[in-house]
C-alpha cells in the first residue's frame, strides 16, 4: 500500500479558507503522483497536503483544470455526480463494510455517503454534525478543496486506527463531450492504481495509508 506521512501542527494554527494558501501548509508534505488508471495519459496536476492537531484531520486539494464544469440546479448534494469533485474514502478495514465517502466540488459542497461492498450506496447517510467544514473556490484554470474534519468522529467511525487512517484519494475529471454532443463524461484519476480492469475505485486495492506523526 502506498504510504502518506501526515505531520502534526500546534493547534489553533490553521484555519481553511479554500482560496489562498495558509502559510502553515508549506509544512505538510505533498502527493502528486496521481494519474489515469485506465487511460494512457497523463494526468492534469493534482496536489494533496494533509496536516492534523489535537482536534482536527486537514486536507487540501489544488487541482489543475482549465474548465471547471460544476452543475448547480437545485443546489442539492446529489448534483456532485455531475460535477468536476475530489473525492476522500475513508476505510475501517480492507473488507470495506462499511467505508465512508466524501466527494466534493469547486462550490464545496459535499455529497457525503456511507457504502458497503460492494457498491451498496447509503446517500440519505451524512457526515455527523459539525463534525466537517469544507470550503472551496476557483479561477481560470484551477479549484481548490481544503476541508477540516473533526479527529473524534474519524474515530467514532472506526477509521483512526493506531494513528493510521486507510484511505483513498481521487478525482471524476468531468469533461465537456465533443464533436457536437451534448453533456458531459468523467475521466477517472487516482492516487493508488487499483487492481481492476474497468474503471473502479469502490475496491480494497484503491486504498493507501495516511499515518499520522505520533507525539
Amino acid at each position: 500500500m502506498k504510504e502518506y506521512f501526515v505531520k502534526r501542527i500546534k493547534s489553533n494554527l490553521l484555519s481553511i479558507s479554500g482560496e489562498q494558501m495558509h502559510p502553515v501548509w508549506e509544512m505538510a508534505n505533498v502527493i502528486t503522483d496521481f494519474s489515469y488508471p485506465w487511460e494512457n495519459a497523463k494526468a492534469p496536476q493534482i496536489i494533496f497536503r494533509a496536516l492534523f492537531d489535537e482536534e482536527n484531520f486537514y486536507f487540501r486539494f489544488d487541482v489543475q483544470e482549465e474548465n471547471v464544469l460544476t452543475f448547480v440546479d437545485q443546489n442539492h448534494k446529489m448534483e456532485v455526480v455531475d460535477s468536476d469533485r475530489v473525492e476522500i474514502f475513508f476505510r475501517q478495514d480492507e473488507k470495506l463494510n462499511p467505508y465512508y465517502c466524501l466527494e466534493m466540488d469547486s462550490k464545496a459542497r459535499v455529497l457525503d455517503y456511507v457504502c458497503r461492498y460492494y457498491r451498496d450506496f447509503d446517500y440519505k447517510w451524512q457526515w455527523p454534525m459539525g463534525a466537517i467544514d469544507v470550503k472551496a473556490s476557483s479561477s481560470l484554470n484551477a479549484y481548490v478543496v481544503e476541508g477540516a474534519i473533526q479527529l473524534s468522529s474519524l474515530l467514532d467511525l472506526g477509521l483512526l486506527k493506531n494513528n493510521i487512517l486507510e484511505a483513498g484519494l481521487y478525482r471524476g475529471q468531468c469533461i465537456e463531450l465533443a464533436n457536437n454532443k451534448k453533456g458531459t463524461e468523467l475521466r477517472w484519476i487516482s492516487w493508488v492504481k487499483p487492481n481492476s480492469k474497468k474503471a473502479d475505485f469502490h475496491i480494497p486495492s484503491s486504498f493507501g495509508k495516511m499515518i499520522l506523526e505520533k507525539n
